[in-house]
């Protein structure tokens, strides 16, 4: 730890817990494996010992997208929590083509409910398979931390 950051009050390696909702996870989760884009939990600054992680689009752009909010440039920035660290052990998401594969001769409306009943399966057992700590960089290096699941 340098003599600056023992002197932040505030700073990154104070956090003990983060905390996250069990639908953000999965909702991150689920845009990170089916899109290009890369969403994460992420926790912006002022940090404490237990911080609240929120669903974060890292492409959304605008204000504040590096997390500082107009602070200094020496502040901390946000930290980025990958959801695949998140989930013990995810399923593969279930894709249109292998459930439609399941029912091969079965009508559209029937082959969409089987899939919006698979996505649904999967999204519950993502909310059902948080982990208990997860890894988090801080000035460049990991740190362990213990996760608090909301909902």
């Amino acid at each position: 730890m340098t003599e600056e950051s023992a002197d932040d009050a505030t700073g990154p390696e104070r956090i003990r817990s983060i905390a996250v909702h069990r639908e953000d996870v999965a909702n991150a989760l689920e845009a990170t494996l089916r899109s290009d884009r890369e969403v994460v939990l992420r926790a912006t600054p002022p940090f404490s010992g237990r911080m609240r992680a929120r669903l974060h689009a890292l492409d959304a752009g605008g204000a504040g997208e590096d997390g500082d909010g107009g602070s200094p440039a020496d502040a901390p920035g946000p930290i980025h929590v990958d959801p695949r660290d998140l989930v013990a052990e995810a399923p593969p998401y279930p894709e249109v083509d292998d459930t439609a594969a399941e029912l091969p001769d079965a009508d559209l409306e029937t082959r969409r409910e089987r899939h919006a009943a698979s996505v649904e399966s999967w999204r519950e057992t993502v909310r059902d398979s948080l982990c208990s700590t997860v890894d988090i960089e801080v000035d460049g290096e990991v740190r362990t931390v213990d996760v608090n699941a909301l909902g």
